[in-house]
């Protein structure tokens, strides 16, 4: 049986999603939704989308669809997610999730009084090389881990593609900085306390570049996440996450150019460079395989009736280290996570 689906927002990562959809078994996406008109028209040529609407409202009451995939900004965020609860059809909707907590939360209760699956689009988890390290973190490899160093370092021009990114007051801690967090809440458990610094390098911009943060977990362990828009490196590593994980047992390293060493019960080196898929290209090949990845975990989650790893729910707790973050940055101290 085919899954239908419909999608909001046709702008620049959206096209990755409508490829993903579209290798997907047992899914067809049959709707789209943009108020701009050019990008609405481009994505309905090149994917052959007839049914397009330029309000969302109108799209949720003409029906016919399973799930929609809001990818949007987080503005828009609490109000599409309320009206597809509403209409009764599962979610998945891309990070940031919500400006707000309380927008946050309220998206989980709609979704969950709907008896709907609600997934955020927290992709960098589902990266090959992340899945590969996390699988081996998992299997006792190395023992238990106590200290987990996530760091993501590049010059890479985002701005280019994503000019918005450009202009807000919030940068680097709320577009990238909370795929790391949750990067480092994957391996080493939920946060009870964050440090954190912020710096801004790129006199061109409005918001920070530059994050450094140190966890406390509740397990004991402590993270470091580092995050930088403005370190110049040759060769780039964009948009490569490294890992440096310590246990009891052993160590896990996640190397540029994706070399995944693990020295502990017993030692080994492998290659987890991901593929490059038919309509992707390099480097954004490493987030684009992700995001098939992701899509389908949603599509199982919801015809197994289980949760999905990185639900709603799930996400309020990354959510809540992004907002705690730049507090920390703000007034110099740490946060306990329990006041936000």
């Amino acid at each position: 049986m085919t899954m239908k689906g419909a999608l909001i927002g046709c702008g620049f990562f959206a096209e990755n999603q409508l490829h993903a959809w579209r290798d997907i078994e047992g899914v067809d996406i049959v709707a789209l939704c943009d108020r701009d008109p050019v990008r609405l028209k481009f994505c309905t040529e090149k994917f052959g989308v007839t049914r397009t609407y330029s309000d969302a409202a109108e799209m949720f009451a003409s029906g016919g669809f399973d799930f929609v995939d809001i990818a949007t900004t987080a503005p828009s965020h609490r109000p599409l997610v309320e009206m597809a609860a509403q209409a009764g059809v599962h979610i998945i909707c891309q990070k940031p999730f919500a400006e707000t907590m309380q927008d946050a939360r309220a998206m989980v209760v709609a979704a969950k009084n709907a008896g709907k699956t609600l997934m955020v689009h927290e992709n960098f988890r589902w990266q090959l090389p992340i899945q590969a390290a996390l699988k081996a973190v998992r299997s006792g490899a190395i023992g238990t881990p106590f200290f987990c160093r996530v760091s993501f370092r590049s010059g890479y021009d985002v701005f280019s593609g994503q000019p918005y990114l450009a202009k807000g007051k919030r940068f680097i801690i709320e577009d990238l900085g909370i795929h790391i967090l949750d990067i480092a809440r994957a391996f080493v458990g939920d946060v009870s306390q964050i440090s954190a610094t912020t710096r801004r390098i790129n006199p061109n911009i409005k918001g920070e570049d530059v994050a450094t943060m140190m966890l406390s977990h509740d397990g004991g362990a402590t993270s470091i996440v580092d995050c930088s828009y403005a370190t110049q490196r040759k060769p780039e590593t964009f948009p490569q996450s490294l890992l440096e994980i310590d246990g009891t047992e052993g160590t896990l390293r996640l190397d540029a150019g994706y070399k995944l060493t693990v020295q502990g019960k017993t030692d080994s080196e492998i290659d987890v460079s991901p593929p490059l898929l038919p309509w992707a290209e390099k480097p954004w090949h490493n987030i684009q395989e992700s995001v098939q990845t992701i899509q389908q975990h949603f599509v199982t989650c919801i015809a197994t009736g289980t949760e999905p790893e990185t639900s709603g729910t799930d996400n309020l707790k990354t959510l809540a280290l992004v907002e705690a973050a730049y507090l920390s940055a703000e007034t110099g101290t740490a946060i306990n996570l329990s006041d936000i």
